[in-house]
């Protein structure tokens, strides 16, 4: 099997390659940065600008699935011109793709694509399935409906087409993690707000997994790639402090005081989904970490030479 990646050079895409090499699959993936483009066996890469639309073709040779996992951090300021680059880098990326297939006259069996729960609303009480149709009034839950609605626009160009959307996605190699482990291993961790929105989050092995799993069972529609058992925000932090055995010393940090600092951004991190994972478990799937507090320990005291534990020490 070959599978072409987009992003496979950001978090989530780092462990699916890993994956790959170890279940012996080939990958093509895309870098608009030519300086990045490697080519050996069953790892090679192909340019492509999504600003201009253009593509290598040569990326489609011989491949059987497209992930795409394309797209600009969400972690920066929301300033005016930001969010265009937050939108247009996910948009872009799946026109781009479907342009090259399209003229290259290629269909492959299965395209997954990445996508976030923050379409559902901000929620105290709703456990949501994929099924709900309503969508979050805020600038991520549009961006997402975009994001969502392009996708599908793939559908002419494979024989399925599923959407991932992620949660809050647990690594020590970057992400969310890092940024709350250090301020608690340092005696200065808190709860965000009140610590009552749920938290669905789930550890970055299984959400590679995921992806693969949904290209070996050729899957369509929508699937919430979360952990069966998400937590508020304060027990998140709370767990994060008992794996260090570190006390959380300081008061829950005040809405007003991370809307000051962070702006619109901070709808990121006091907004509350509480999403469910039936629908993928149904399909089959089960997850190595079900559970917040094993996945903690494995990624926390597990990852001897990750730079998440470089700095941590």
């Amino acid at each position: 099997m070959r599978i072409l990646i987009t992003g496979a050079t950001g978090l989530i895409g780092r462990e699916i390659v890993k994956l790959c090499r170890q279940q012996g699959i080939a990958v093509h993936y895309l870098t608009t940065d030519s300086s990045k483009i490697v080519s050996r066996e069953n790892y090679r890469g192909f340019y492509w600008d999504t600003n201009r639309f253009e593509i290598d073709e040569a990326c489609f040779k011989g491949v059987d699935a497209i992930i795409n996992l394309a797209g600009s951090s969400i972690a920066k300021r929301w300033t005016s011109s930001y969010k265009k680059v937050i939108l247009g880098s996910r948009v872009n990326s799946i026109l781009t793709l479907k342009k090259g297939l399209v003229q290259a006259d290629v269909k492959v069996r299965t395209i997954v694509s990445s996508s976030a729960i923050g379409i559902y609303p901000d929620s105290g009480v709703n456990y949501y399935e994929e099924s709900f149709s309503g969508i979050d009034q805020s600038f991520l839950g549009t961006i997402v409906e975009k994001w969502e609605a392009t996708a599908e626009e793939l559908k002419e160009c494979t024989d399925s087409l599923a959407v991932i959307r992620t949660g809050l996605v647990l690594s020590g190699d970057g992400g969310a993690l890092p940024k709350m482990v250090r301020p608690v291993n340092n005696y200065v961790g808190s709860p965000f707000g009140n610590g009552q929105q749920w938290q669905s989050w789930i550890h970055i092995t299984d959400l590679a997994r995921i992806f693969l799993f949904a290209i070996k069972h050729q899957m369509s529609g929508v699937y919430n790639g979360v952990a069966p058992n998400p937590v508020t925000n304060e027990k998140l932090i709370r767990s994060i402090a008992e794996v260090l055995e570190k006390p959380i010393l300081f008061p829950k940090v005040p809405a007003f005081i991370l809307q000051f600092v962070l702006g619109e951004m901070s709808h990121a991190v006091l907004a509350s989904q509480r999403v469910s994972s039936k629908k993928i478990q149904e399909e089959g799937f089960g997850f190595k970490y079900p559970n917040l507090q094993g996945a903690l320990r494995e990624i926390i005291l597990g990852y001897k030479k990750s730079q998440f534990n470089e700095e941590l020490a």
